[in-house]
């Protein structure tokens, strides 16, 4: 039992130690708080392009890195936010803002959900019509509507 408690025990020390090797030290902040802060607010405005789902601020992809280090950069030559903000659309073109302006390439982003939306509506309304009873009775003769009442009662069916 020992030896089976110690081969655990190594296996666990092994799996720590890759662990720890993987870690990455934190990055030290900007010296001034403040242009940190702006930093800051300006990465929870841009999409991150490797992840595309989370911010460069929430990102820890490299390229996220990068590009904090580019907007510190940018804040540090004495550039406004919509000046940085201009600086990666006009670089990474409109996927890199979380609210993309209205224009002529951006207009399926900005309408398109509601589109879709109108076509289903559309396209249930035409499907719960097309369901309405009665709408696709079919007339039967007497003796076809004697013989489906024979079979539901469960009687055999008659040889002609």
């Amino acid at each position: 039992m020992m030896p089976v408690v110690r081969a655990v025990a190594a296996l666990l020390m092994l799996a720590l130690a890759l662990v720890a090797a993987g870690a990455r030290q934190a990055l030290p902040l900007a010296e001034d708080p403040a242009l940190e802060a702006r930093m800051a607010h300006l990465a929870g405005q841009l999409r991150c392009l490797v992840c595309q789902n989370q911010t460069i601020a929430d990102s820890n992809a490299p390229l996220a890195v990068d590009l904090k280090n580019r907007i510190r950069e940018q804040l540090r030559a004495g550039r406004s936010d919509a000046e940085v903000i201009a600086y990666m659309a006009d670089r990474y073109g409109d996927f890199v803002l979380y609210r993309p302006p209205l224009k002529a390439s951006t207009t399926l982003l900005w309408y398109g959900p509601l589109a879709f939306l109108v076509l289903g509506g559309a396209a249930a309304w035409v499907a719960v019509r097309r369901r309405r009873p009665g709408a696709n009775a079919v007339d039967l003769s007497d003796a076809q509507r004697q013989r489906a009442a024979a079979l539901l009662a469960g009687e055999p069916e008659q040889s002609a």
